[in-house]
Parts: structure tokens; C-alpha cells; sequence
């Protein structure tokens, strides 16, 4: 999970210039005012567990609560998302032990025992529309 979370890093800071279809809004539930930025970032089957994205978002100092980002003219296909709460800005997930020490989310992640693979944190962007999301954001405490 470490590789994941560290990766969504560098992803949120590459963008890709897809094929217009439609928009992906996340809605990221169980935000903590801890400081720092939500890395975010969606990635392809080829791009999964890869620094690169085919999108990313940084939100810088985000507050408690629900935050929404939208990734804008995102083409037809399936993609898996990642966000990591980085508190102390330096691009990498904080461990404790053997668990994530900042906070983190990926689709179905509350159902994650190990490192996932793609079909577990995929979802489908098809050519007709948009896609909206709720996932909930993870912390240690």
C-alpha cells in the first residue's frame, strides 16, 4: 500500500491531454483539517502502481469535511482513482508501522486488506456522460 499511496504523489502532478468525453467528480467524504495538500489522481490499467496519471489534482490545505474535485475532459475507459492527505508536503505517504500515517482513499478502499489491484479500485468512464463518485477518505488515528 506504501508504493500505491507514494505513487499518487508524483501522479497528481502529471496530466495527459485525453480525448474529450465527459467529467469525473469525486466526492471525498471524511476530510481532516491536518494541513498540508490532497494529492489525487486518476490512472489507467497501464498507469496503475506507475508514476504517472492520466489526471491529477492537487487541493491545497483542504478542510475538514467533504471535498470535490473534478477531473475535466476525461475519455471513455476505466480508471482507477487515489487520493493521499500528504500533512507534511513531501510527496510520500508517512507509514506507522505497518499502516498508512496520513491519510488516503481509493474506490472501495474501506474493503482493502493488502495492496489492491486495478479491478478492485476501477470504475468505468463511459462515452455518453459524466461519472460522479463518493469515497471516503482514510486516516490513522
Amino acid at each position: 500500500m506504501l508504493k500505491i499511496l507514494s505513487l499518487v504523489a508524483v501522479a497528481a502532478l502529471s496530466t495527459a491531454a485525453p480525448a474529450l468525453a465527459g467529467d469525473v467528480t469525486i466526492t471525498l467524504t471524511g476530510v481532516e483539517a491536518r494541513g498540508g495538500v490532497l494529492l489525487t489522481s486518476l490512472q489507467t490499467r497501464g498507469e496503475f502502481m506507475q508514476a504517472s496519471a492520466a489526471h491529477g489534482e492537487v487541493v491545497r490545505d483542504p478542510r475538514a469535511g467533504t471535498t470535490r474535485i473534478t477531473f475535466r475532459n476525461v475519455a471513455p475507459g476505466e480508471y482507477a482513482f487515489s487520493a493521499l492527505h500528504d500533512a507534511d508536503n513531501d510527496g510520500q505517504m508517512k507509514m506507522d508501522g505497518y499502516m498508512p500515517g496520513e491519510g488516503w482513499a481509493m474506490l472501495n478502499g474501506d474493503s482493502l486488506m493488502a495492496v489492491p489491484t486495478f479491478d478492485q479500485v476501477s470504475f468505468t468512464v463511459p462515452a455518453s456522460g459524466d461519472v460522479a463518485l463518493t469515497v471516503p477518505m482514510s486516516y490513522s488515528r
